[in-house]
């Protein structure tokens, strides 16, 4: 086979990369043409780019995996993207998988593993690692996402919120800085703990951090 097909790693450390294109260097089918480091890179390079498959995590500073994957799949409804990500909790695999990921794998897969979803997304397929297909088969009740609609996982607003509780500032001052009362503070505070499954302040801290937001 002369053609290998192309894979462009969206990672915010240059090692994954780095070691992803290490681990295919002598495959006859895959090759690691290049990478970026958040969002706003991958949209530059595409726009200029093909790439056969488009491997991203969903921690991306800046525009996040899944804000990145809307904006590619919106602009280019056929590009093949595969999520890679050290995290395994379902708000994330479905968000993924909803705005347009043919794949979702959790960080320290094999090569074979990586061969596997590369091959299954090629020819049309959808592609889960174990732990991530176990927790799509459990379901998910806390979301309102729908393949046709806007993608509501969180609002500008509450992700406004969500970033100044991550930051440690009060209701008062989340209050003053957004120009929203107090009591509208709360109920973001209350709405953003059932949407994301958490019971306190500290589950809304994880997922800003999480997702590379503060």
């Amino acid at each position: 086979m002369d053609k290998k097909y192309s894979i462009f790693v969206a990672d915010q450390l240059d090692l994954v990369a780095l070691g992803l294109r290490n681990l295919l260097k002598d495959d006859p089918i895959y090759e690691v043409i290049g990478s970026a480091n958040d969002g706003n890179s991958v949209l530059d390079f595409l726009a200029q780019n093909e790439v056969d498959i488009l491997l991203l995590d969903v921690s991306l500073p800046g525009m996040d995996g899944i804000d990145t994957t809307r904006e590619v799949c919106r602009k280019n409804p056929d590009q093949k993207v595969i999520a890679y990500s050290l995290l395994d909790e379902i708000e994330y695999i479905n968000s993924m998988l909803i705005e347009g990921a043919n794949g979702y794998i959790v960080k320290e897969a094999s090569l074979e593993e990586f061969q596997d979803a590369f091959s299954t997304v090629l020819k049309g397929g959808q592609y889960l690692s174990a732990r991530a297909k176990k927790a799509v088969e459990q379901g998910y009740k806390y979301t309102d996402k729908h393949m046709d609609g806007e993608y509501v996982g969180l609002k500008a607003r509450e992700r406004e919120i969500i970033i100044c509780i991550a930051k440690e500032m009060t209701n008062k001052e989340i209050s003053d800085k957004l120009f929203i009362s107090v009591e509208t503070v709360r109920t973001h505070r209350k709405n953003l703990m059932h949407k994301l499954n958490v019971k306190t302040a500290a589950g809304l801290v994880k997922y800003a951090v999480d997702r590379r937001w503060v």
